[in-house]
């Protein structure tokens, strides 16, 4: 027992003796003490929406028959999109910071129909397609909890909500989103100190905690060929996939 705790002792002061000689002269070594300051964010992302379809319905047409319906809907790949945004941030304390970062997400989810009871002359099931167009604003409310800096990084995990404004969409869509929206997002970057600023790349996961999908339109359409489309799902969650960068 006595050797092994020698030995831990004698790994432990190599290891410090090891950090001391890699020590290297800190860039902005006040920079993390200001009570608060502002920044820029710039990004991509990859958007995608989790579709509940609701399986065979049955339609009722304008001249008052019914016919049943089998229309199922997907979004099959992850569209890229960009963000533009601005960000301030409080310190709370030397590992925790409270973040306000208003920005704006610009992007298309390309979404796919199956229709099961029509086929194409070549026997296969017909497919209708949607670009579905999307600019969010959005004011993201996260709390960071950093690593102790070391030499010219510093690690952080952060978690937070982002209520966000849906600026895009049109009535006559297959699929439409409603005007607000709810994400609870959470992450991870690290911040590298520069010799003029900080760089801090950001990639964090967002999951809609809100139904995101606006229903009840089935009244506001003209042309009622687009109701087992219109009506083929019954909620959605949208998921947002951010690689960023915070200029501060």
């Amino acid at each position: 027992m006595k050797k092994i705790i020698t030995l831990i002792v004698v790994c432990a002061c190599s290891l410090s003796a090891m950090a001391q000689m890699d020590r290297k002269v800190q860039n902005r070594p006040y920079t993390d003490l200001r009570p608060f300051h502002f920044g820029v964010v710039v990004g991509t992302h990859l958007q995608d929406i989790e579709l509940l379809n609701v399986g065979p319905q049955i339609i009722t047409a304008d001249d008052g028959t019914t016919y049943e319906s089998l229309v199922t809907c997907d979004q099959d790949r992850w569209d890229p999109g960009f963000t533009v945004g601005v960000l301030g941030e409080y310190r709370i304390s030397q590992h925790f910071q409270f973040r306000v970062a208003p920005a704006m997400y610009f992007g298309t989810r390309h979404l796919t129909f199956h229709n099961f009871k029509s086929v194409t002359p070549e026997g296969e099931v017909r497919e209708q397609h949607q670009d579905l167009k999307t600019a969010y604003i959005s004011t993201a409310l996260d709390l960071i909890f950093a690593a102790p800096r070391s030499n010219n990084h510093r690690p952080y995990l952060m978690a937070g909500l982002n209520p966000m404004i849906n600026l895009s969409g049109k009535d006559d869509d297959y699929i439409k989103l409603k005007r607000t929206d709810l994400y609870a997002e959470f992450g991870m970057g690290c911040d590298f100190y520069l010799p003029f600023f900080k760089l801090r790349p950001e990639l964090k996961f967002m999951y809609s905690i809100t139904g995101a999908l606006e229903t009840g339109r089935a009244d506001k359409i003209r042309d009622k060929s687009m109701l087992p489309y219109l009506q083929s799902v019954s909620e959605g969650h949208t998921k947002i996939i951010t690689l960023s960068f915070h200029f501060e």
